[in-house]
């Protein structure tokens, strides 16, 4: 069984999804379609950069979305890839969320454009600059990092530290206020693990300082039309298949402050027998995350011609 997998902020790099366009028609009409959506030429700065300006939020997720549909509309096209025919299911790693969305048919390409865009400017604007921070946690588990966010939280009178990411492997990534997040990285020292690092990130995503981007994606997923997606989502915040359109609808909200449940996710859709995992877009990082999760299962990166010509099914 088949799975696609859809990745998430911080694998966007200049240049992705160019070849595909030069190339493939069908994946330069995903591009020229978010480009309409958006009323920007968003293709251009995937292709050509700069990347500063490409790894703002407010781009880097839309454009991440439409360098996965591009891959997959160029895999139906091109090497007979069917969906409902031959994936079991499909997941996203949070903003990748949408993009397994748009990919089962449950959102237009175009609305998953204008919910990201709006979700990154929300994000964005939720938090101060400054105010809050995000850091990985390196050879621990969810458990255990989940008690030294709360610990962090006690130790600053209270201020806010959640676990954002269990994306499994050893990695969890914490949230907060930059005061809590920078006391967990102490603690987690004095507790033994192996890293702990705080990242480099616009917004401390994934957390409760995130609860009026949470009100902003639920006023516009409102609006929005959701079908049912022609295969299973694996919802981040449950890490289990959800179809139910208003079930999806309140799990895309839920998503904006609660944890990437993505381990949990990776290894519910190896246990439903999925046994090939297929990276669809920029990077591989899913890719090597669900190798350490699921080892039995295989999981293969898509992203270039190259990688669509040695696709079969």
């Amino acid at each position: 069984m088949r799975a696609l997998i859809f990745p998430g902020q911080g694998s966007q790099a200049v240049g992705m999804a160019k070849g595909l366009a030069e190339d493939f028609p069908q994946a330069k009409a995903v591009l020229d379609e978010v480009d309409d959506a958006l009323s920007q030429p968003l293709s251009r700065l995937m292709a050509e950069g700069p990347v500063e300006e490409l790894t703002l939020t407010a781009n880097a997720q839309p454009a991440l979305m439409a360098a996965s549909l591009a891959v997959l509309r160029v895999l139906e096209a091109e090497r007979g890839l069917d969906l409902t025919r031959d994936v079991a299911c499909v997941a996203g790693h949070s903003l990748g969320e949408y993009a397994a969305l748009a990919a089962a048919g449950s959102l237009t390409i175009a609305d998953a454009a204008r919910l990201l865009r709006l979700r990154g400017e929300a994000m964005q604007a939720a938090v101060a600059p400054g105010v809050g921070a995000m850091a990985a946690l390196i050879g621990t588990d969810v458990e255990a990092a989940r008690a030294i966010a709360e610990a962090a939280g006690l130790e600053t009178n209270g201020a806010v530290c959640d676990v954002a990411n269990d994306n499994g492997g050893g990695q969890v990534v914490l949230s907060g206020d930059r005061a809590a997040v920078e006391r967990a990285v102490g603690i987690a020292t004095d507790r033994g693990v192996k890293r702990a690092v705080m990242l480099n990130v616009s917004a401390p995503f994934h957390c409760r300082l995130m609860g009026p981007a949470a009100d902003a994606m639920e006023a516009a997923l409102a609006e929005v039309d959701l079908k049912a997606p022609r295969v299973t989502l694996y919802a981040n915040v449950t890490a289990a298949p959800v179809v139910d359109p208003e079930a999806i609808r309140a799990a895309l909200v839920e998503q904006v402050t609660g944890t990437v449940r993505w381990r949990e996710s990776v290894a519910a859709m190896a246990g439903a027998g999925v046994d090939r995992f297929y990276e669809l877009g920029a990077g591989k990082v899913l890719t090597g995350l669900v190798k350490r999760i699921a080892p039995q299962a295989s999981a293969t990166a898509i992203g270039t011609p190259a990688d669509v010509a040695a696709f079969a099914l």
